[in-house]
């Protein structure tokens, strides 16, 4: 290949324009080689490639949809059959209820994603099958064709089609903010009832959302809401901080907004609300929070022995830590690799630490007193196996859901039915949905390891692995080792031990 910096040969050039002329493949073509006009050319053939994979992924899509049918799913009125809040994301006609769910494994997606991949296909389908056209032969970009769908998905394929024939000629010229103005100029104009429908979708799927800010330390509170009340939720917010900053707070507005927003969630006073009280769990290493180790350090060894408890609760009763008022404080004790050994609050640490082994009260015997709660025969989970199982999860085990373990079940998964133990081995934590789908859904498969590894098989024989949030994976297994070279036999006499002195 010619060097970076040099001008390719007359054959190569000849090469690469004769490459550039095709249709655009999954080839790609020596940069160095490219002349700055081909360059460009080239970036225009990848989006290109893009919008024609967009179509194909579509279409693979549909075809798994065709090979999901509900005829399997629980009827209207069957145990378990849909209803209320726990209606799918998405209906497809004639598809399966959980087929979203699978094809989240298959995309390794949240289930919400999978969704909205699945209803656009459905829409390219069904209402602008122009706009899947021109994706297909790489005239359309996928960034425009999702407009579309998104303004269009909720009225009828009829009206669809025609503001798509008004559209498509000129969409690939209109920057996307355009083309949506338009579309829904059109929309209105042809089915003002889909607009609402719009509308009426967008406060449905409306939810209050927390997550890792990109600062350090800090995290994202954000919810969905009409705009007018944002407006007006705002506008109080940032009157308080202004009055903050009249009053001297040195603070950056922002900062005292932030805080202000803060206080008005967690002291509702006036508002009428039930007053509620927070539980905090700590998972942080003791080293961590002793700022003796800037990694996480664990509490290692297991079984929890006494002596090893009154050597906790003293560390933990000179940090300090306490629950928030009225609140309550759980601790998570977790072994070398992350595991979760056990859960406690300072109150159990430190009555453990006073009677320590019951059966040896004068010796430091080894015993256990502090561990993962023991089976019990009945199906229900007992409260600190409940614990320990939210404590160990903290989310719906099913790969890439996020619902938090408050608002999950405790499921067996091997069926109570079939033997299933009521052990913190045999429990994980799924979401209503996700746990419907394992009672309910032919072909899935679900195992646990001790653990708390799950893994998730699905009907098309996609498996994902979902590892509690603390446990770290396995170390990988050292290469193995480079054999010896045998040297190669030689008709020559092999050499004298000691070489002679010249």
């Amino acid at each position: 290949m010619t060097p970076a910096g040099t001008a390719p040969s007359p054959l190569e050039a000849a090469l690469v324009g004769r490459l550039l002329e095709l249709p655009p493949t999954s080839a790609r073509l020596p940069v160095a080689l490219l002349s700055r006009e081909q360059k460009a050319a080239e970036l225009q053939r990848v989006q290109a490639r893009k919008a024609m994979e967009a179509a194909y992924e579509a279409e693979l899509v549909l075809g798994l949809a065709d090979d999901t049918p509900d005829t399997a799913d629980p009827p209207p009125g069957h145990p378990g059959a849909r209803t209320g809040s726990w209606a799918p994301d998405t209906e497809l006609p004639g598809v399966s209820e959980f087929f979203p769910a699978e094809l989240a494994v298959v995309l390794n997606c949240g289930r919400g994603t999978a969704s909205h991949v699945a209803q656009r296909a459905w829409t390219y389908r069904e209402s602008l099958p122009g706009t899947w056209a021109a994706m297909a032969a790489g005239a359309l970009d996928e960034a425009r064709a999702k407009v579309l769908v998104d303004v269009l998905q909720h009225t009828t394929p009829a009206v669809a089609r025609q503001v798509e024939s008004r559209l498509l000629p000129e969409a690939a010229q209109l920057s996307t903010g355009r083309l949506r103005r338009r579309a829904l100029a059109l929309l209105l104009e042809l089915d003002a009832d889909a607009v609402d429908a719009r509308r009426e979708d967008a406060q449905r799927q409306a939810d209050v959302r927390a997550h890792p800010s990109h600062r350090e330390g800090m995290s994202t509170l954000a919810a969905d809401l009409p705009t007018d009340e944002v407006a007006e939720a705002y506008d109080v917010i940032n009157r308080l901080a202004e009055m903050a900053k009249a009053d001297g707070d040195p603070r950056p507005i922002g900062q005292v907004r932030a805080e202000v927003f803060s206080v008005l969630l967690r002291r509702p006073g006036g508002s009428g609300l039930p007053g509620v009280t927070a539980a905090v769990t700590i998972t942080a290493a003791l080293t961590a929070l002793e700022g003796t180790a800037a990694t996480p350090g664990e509490v290692d060894g297991l079984p929890i022995t006494a002596a090893h408890v009154r050597e906790l609760a003293a560390r933990i009763g000179a940090l300090g830590l306490c629950a928030p008022e009225g609140g309550a404080l759980r601790l998570a004790l977790t072994g070398a690799d992350g595991r979760l050994l056990a859960t406690t609050t300072p109150e159990q640490l430190e009555r453990l630490a006073r009677s320590g082994c019951r059966r040896h009260p004068d010796g430091d015997c080894g015993c256990a007193v502090l561990g993962r709660p023991v089976a019990t025969a009945a199906y229900a989970p007992t409260a600190a196996q409940s614990a320990f199982v939210d404590v160990r999860d903290r989310t719906c085990r099913f790969p890439n859901c996020g619902r938090r373990a408050g608002w999950a079940d405790h499921d067996h998964v091997v069926p109570h039915a079939c033997g299933g133990a009521t052990d913190c081995t045999n429990l994980c934590c799924l979401c209503r949905s996700h746990h419907r789908l394992k009672t309910l859904a032919r072909g899935w498969r679900f195992v646990i390891e001790a653990d708390g590894t799950l893994h998730v098989t699905t009907p098309s024989g996609v498996t994902r692995t979902t590892r509690p949030p603390g446990l770290r994976p396995p170390a990988p297994e050292p290469p193995p080792p480079t054999p010896t070279p045998t040297p190669t036999p030689s008709s020559d006499p092999p050499p004298d031990d000691d070489p002679p002195p010249f």
